[in-house]
Formats: C-alpha cells, structure tokens, sequence
C-alpha cells in the first residue's frame, strides 16, 4: 500500500499549474481516504521568525489549535528536537494538547528544508497504538517530497 501511496505522492509534487497549499491538501487527503488509522492529517509550518507553528492545510475535523508554540504539545516537541515523535497512547503523554476527545494515538514527522526544521505533518488516530515503523517511513518519504515542493517554491 505504501509503495503505491508514494507514487502518488510524487505525482501530486510534480503537478504543473497547482499551488502549494493545494498540493498540501491534496497529500492529506490522500493519505486520510487511503490509510484507514489516519484520521487526522496536517501540516503546520515554522511561523516567519516567531518560536511557534502556524497550522497549514489539513484534512479531517476542525482544530482550535492553529498556533502552536514550539515546546507545546507533541507537534511544539518536534519543532524543538527536530525528531520524529511516535504516542502509541496520548494518553499518557504529559505535554499532549488534546485535539479531540476520539484521539489516541499519534504521530508527528518533521520537514527539513537545508537543515533546518520548518515545519511538519502531523496525524491522529482513533485507533490505539497504530502507527508501525512501516508508518514512520512512508512519512518520512512524504516529508522529503514535501521539503523539494517547498525548495521549488
């Protein structure tokens, strides 16, 4: 299923005439309507010079939370560690900003662009503890795909 994603991931990048965040919104919805644990799925992005994240297109329920200081929950973590960050439980994460109450898992991948973390994709799931090492990958490769659209842009 991932290796068939990823093909279409790339086609979406490589799409003349198309602007960024539509090309964003449409990844998100790709991986929403194709991968049945993600329920949740968004980018948030390093707000110009602030320490904080500014959400960007996302598909699924509406969220509160469309800036996010860096430290702050799962996503803030990320912006701060520059690492992947993988809540089998979000339950039991003391620093989690809740989203919704159907939320329990999550996963956070973040975007390089020259070395440096601009920003992310970010996935809920109403599943318990869903997310394999399978997940990280493929969003890994997602993220890199996304940093080329934002060298391009």
């Amino acid at each position: 299923m991932f290796d068939t994603l990823k093909a279409k991931v790339e086609t979406i990048v490589l799409q003349q005439n198309t602007t960024l965040d539509d090309k964003l919104l449409e990844i998100c919805t790709l991986l929403e309507a194709n991968i049945s644990h993600y329920d949740w799925v968004g980018f948030y992005f390093k707000n110009g010079d602030k320490n904080e994240l500014k959400l960007g297109p996302y598909v699924g329920e509406p969220t509160d939370h469309e800036i996010i200081p860096f430290g702050k929950g799962i996503c803030g973590q990320v912006a701060v560690s520059n690492e992947n960050f993988v809540v089998p439980d979000v339950a039991a994460q003391d620093n989690y900003i809740a989203c919704s109450i159907t939320v329990k898992a999550e996963i956070v991948i973040p975007i390089f662009v020259n070395g440096e973390n601009i920003g992310q994709i970010d996935i809920d799931s109403s599943t318990a503890d869903p997310f394999t090492e399978a997940d990280e990958r493929f969003l890994e490769f997602v993220c890199s795909k996304v940093s080329e659209l934002l060298q391009a842009s």
